[in-house]
């Protein structure tokens, strides 16, 4: 019992020593940009040794490949959350896109870092890749879903999926980058994107049967 105290005890210690670098990493890349940042400051602002850092992270291009990789778990999870309270086709397929953008409003560093990171080096582009490729994959699955149970058109799904993600970056990179639209703007353009996309998506006897369930539901509330 004792033992296994001090085990947990241990691994509690390590793992806020890592958000700890995590963290000041995070915080040094907002300011002063990923190129700028060395792993020097990164150690300094952490108020760790350098033998801890390199106990954890091989380089500042782990350390930002790290925080991505986190960030897209943090989106992925909210997605699947959300697929298991709502199981309507057409609501799942609008507002799944307000519940990632979300998560990037809610983080706007890890949102700036995800806007400036491509070219860093091809270890981050990987990374991004990556991060990219696994959004383009939950709404081609999204879609597909709704294609065989009769919901969603027959459509080619894949220029969908990264029209999706590319109108998603572009108002993200005008929001956190151009600061030419609000937090509040960029969510709702990307919803409204996504309802006009859903109506050309939707079979119309299918969305006309959604349309009379909700003015049921509104007559007996």
């Amino acid at each position: 019992m004792l033992q296994d105290t001090k085990r947990l005890n241990l691994q509690a210690k390590m793992m806020e020593k890592r958000k700890r670098l995590l963290k000041s990493a995070l915080e040094l890349f907002a300011e002063k940009g990923y190129s700028n940042t060395s792993v020097r400051s990164i150690i300094d602002r952490s108020g760790l040794g350098t033998g801890t850092f390199y106990k954890y992270f091989n380089s500042k291009e782990e350390i930002l490949k790290a925080l991505l990789e986190e960030f897209l778990s943090q989106i992925i999870s909210s997605i699947k959350n959300y697929y298991t309270q709502e199981k309507n086709l057409y609501v799942r397929f609008i507002e799944t896109k307000r519940v990632t953008m979300e998560v990037f409003a809610q983080n706007e560093k890890l949102s700036e870092i995800y806007c400036r990171a491509a070219g860093t080096s091809d270890v981050i582009d990987q990374c991004l890749k990556e991060f990219d490729d696994k959004l383009i994959e939950f709404s081609i699955k999204n879609i597909d879903y709704g294609i065989r149970h009769g919901i969603f058109r027959n459509l080619p799904v894949a220029p969908i999926a990264h029209a999706i993600l590319a109108v998603e970056k572009y108002l993200l990179y005008k929001w956190i980058i151009l600061k030419a639209i609000s937090k509040e703007e960029m969510l709702e353009m990307v919803v409204s994107f996504h309802k006009s996309l859903a109506i050309g998506l939707v079979k119309i006897e299918a969305l006309d049967e959604y349309v009379a369930q909700q003015i049921n539901v509104e007559d007996k509330t």
